[in-house]
């Protein structure tokens, strides 16, 4: 097709994809336990039968009868193993590793369609590999559709309705590379240029005062962040330094532990909102009035299973998901392997979805106060700190441990005979970080030759407080 042409029916296409998503997510919304399961086998067998026919990899991995065979017998498949294999992975031949790394390296294209059609954003490198994901519009406009009607009517990347039309909504993260819920937040403003005045990005990686100032000007009505950074909102509210009276507080990406839920709560006088979702799939989950966090069970499936990839029961938590997604049939996912540990609920929820009910520990990194160099202590985000050795120094497998106020000690996964250059790059990129954040010079212990720390559960925490915070 004409590139003229293409770019003529491309809008087009996408809004009827859009409305085809919103109806199937509306109509489904009270939808039986039966009806759900039922939507779930045939999108599944879909999906497979796709995977089998257009990409490589799926087609040597996957048995002939595989739309046949239940889904706990097909094999499990890995980040570092399927990103190896990218050119095979994905079903569009057009789409390469090198062009496609090229793209999500370039900020000035954050948000725009790869090849005219793909939206395309990177993962962190939580689990030791950094992974990059590519949709098409059908994908996104189901992700559209959850997040915007199945979110309790109070989402930023909602099409259907001009939600944020007289919200001022500010997303506090990371934004200096192509994560999915920036690139979220470029796209709605490209996209919908009536809330570009309404919604804004602010970067956790500049110094806490700045942020606090910048905040302090936008006046947001909705934040958007991560549970960590809503913890140092609350701490500057408190201080009398940021002074902003948000209506509602939307957290994700971190575990959000109830104590820090009421806290965050009682400091702004505000509802706080929950969300569950990740780079493999937007919109996982939500909560619903009762508190409970429902999965989407209708386009993702989520299998909570042991260290031997063993189910689970309701009730018990699993070690480890697997996840399938139902929507993307470009860049299939199935039995995909995630760390975040999952438990489900028996019953049915008193709000009267049959969607299941799930609790999910995901990262649960500490905030680190570290000494100032003006005299009393400067927060740090365990996300900045991670997008600084991710994005700057080019690690991903790596823990950071508190010592003191001004010394953190560094282990990584990788091999030993990278660690004395890896070492090198972390320190500078540290050592430059904790400048600009105002800190007393900052030291950086060499602990590679260690093993990295786990937690009871056996969970990996990139960054750990010192003892006593």
């Amino acid at each position: 097709m004409p590139e003229s042409l293409s770019s003529a029916v491309a809008p087009m296409f996408d809004l009827l994809s859009a409305g085809a998503a919103a109806w199937d997510v509306v109509s489904t919304a009270r939808a039986s336990p039966a009806l759900l399961a039922q939507r779930q086998r045939q999108r599944l067998a879909e999906l497979v039968r796709g995977a089998q026919a257009h990409s490589r990899w799926y087609a040597r991995q996957l048995p002939p009868d595989a739309a046949r065979q239940p889904l706990q017998a097909l094999p499990v498949q890995r980040r570092g193993e399927l990103m190896g294999h990218f050119d095979e992975w994905v079903c569009d031949p057009a789409l390469r590793l090198a062009q496609v790394q090229a793209f999500v390296h370039d900020p000035r294209r954050m948000a725009q369609p790869f090849l005219d059609r793909y939206t395309v954003w990177e993962s962190s490198g939580t689990s030791g590999e950094p992974g990059i994901f590519v949709q098409d519009p059908a994908a996104m406009a189901v992700y559209d559709a959850l997040e915007s009607l199945r979110h309790g009517g109070a989402s930023p990347w909602s099409w259907p309705v001009p939600l944020g039309l007289g919200e001022r909504i500010a997303f506090v993260g990371a934004t200096d590379g192509h994560f999915a819920t920036c690139v979220s937040v470029q796209r709605l403003r490209q996209r919908h240029p009536w809330m570009a005045g309404n919604l804004q990005a602010f970067s956790i990686l500049q110094p806490v005062d700045m942020l606090v100032r910048a905040l302090n000007a936008w006046r947001p009505s909705i934040v958007a962040t991560y549970p960590t950074a809503a913890a140092l909102l609350a701490e500057q509210a408190q201080a009398g330094e940021l002074r902003i009276a948000p209506r509602e507080i939307w957290t994700g990406g971190e575990t959000l532990e109830p104590m820090l839920r009421r806290h965050v709560q009682q400091v702004f006088d505000c509802r706080v909102r929950n969300s569950y979702g990740a780079s493999e799939f937007l919109a996982m989950g939500w909560e619903c009035d009762h508190g409970a966090m429902h999965l989407n069970s209708d386009w993702v499936i989520l299998e909570p299973v042991d260290d031997q990839y063993r189910p689970v029961w309701p009730g018990q938590a699993s070690s480890r998901v697997l996840l399938t997604n139902l929507a993307n049939k470009v860049q299939p996912l199935i039995r995909y392997e995630m760390e975040d540990q999952l438990t489900v609920s028996a019953g049915r929820c008193a709000c009267g979805s049959a969607l299941p009910v799930i609790h999910v520990e995901g990262r649960g990194d500490d905030l680190l106060h570290m000494d100032a160099r003006a005299g009393g202590t400067v927060t740090l985000l365990p996300l900045a700190l991670s997008t600084v050795m991710e994005e700057h120094a080019r690690i991903y497998d790596f823990q950071l441990r508190q010592c003191d106020g001004r010394t953190l000690a560094l282990r990584l996964g990788g091999p030993c005979s990278e660690a004395p250059a890896a070492l090198q790059r972390c320190r500078q990129a540290l050592q430059h970080f904790a400048h600009v954040q105002g800190l007393v010079p900052l030291e950086l212990l060499d602990e590679t030759s260690l093993p990295m720390l786990r937690g009871r559960s056996g969970k990996l925490r990139r960054v750990l407080a010192r003892a006593g915070e």
